[in-house]
């Protein structure tokens, strides 16, 4: 049952992603070259509204679905690991036109070259981990 849920939101999701045209490759550049305030919108509304989501389930103690405690963990202060981060997952956002989840989308819309894109994704994913203890955090 819990996999036709996750299913379910996931469709959903990228129902939302593409009607919002968050998964056009269009608006991705009209964002990187400060042309348009579109995708900014569907971010920072994202941002904001995770913010004061995380702020309602620390302040009422909100539970999961199947009633297990919800732990915020800190993380590591630091703006170099960030900043690079950051710099490395924007170059490949800019570069593939595509973040994950619209890659996922574009998938799901017949945009096939995308799985090209995917496939060095999770190539990149494991590489990282496997060379996640050589890297400097």
């Amino acid at each position: 049952m819990r996999v036709l849920i996750y299913l379910f939101i996931g469709i959903l999701f990228g129902i939302t992603m593409f009607k919002s045209e968050a998964a056009s490759w269009f608006r991705i550049y009209e964002m990187f070259r400060f042309e348009a305030f579109h995708m900014y919108g569907i971010i920072g509304s994202g941002l904001f509204l995770g913010v004061v989501t995380m702020q309602i389930i620390k302040k009422y103690n909100i539970k999961s679905f199947y009633g297990e405690q919800i732990r915020f963990q800190p993380k590591e202060k630091g703006i170099s690991r960030y900043l690079l981060g950051g710099i490395i997952f924007g170059l490949g956002w800019a570069l593939a036109g595509a973040c994950p989840g619209p890659m996922f989308t574009l998938v799901g819309a017949g945009f096939s070259p995308i799985l090209i894109v995917i496939l060095f994704a999770v190539l990149g994913t494991y590489l990282y981990g496997v060379l996640k203890d050589k890297l400097p955090h």
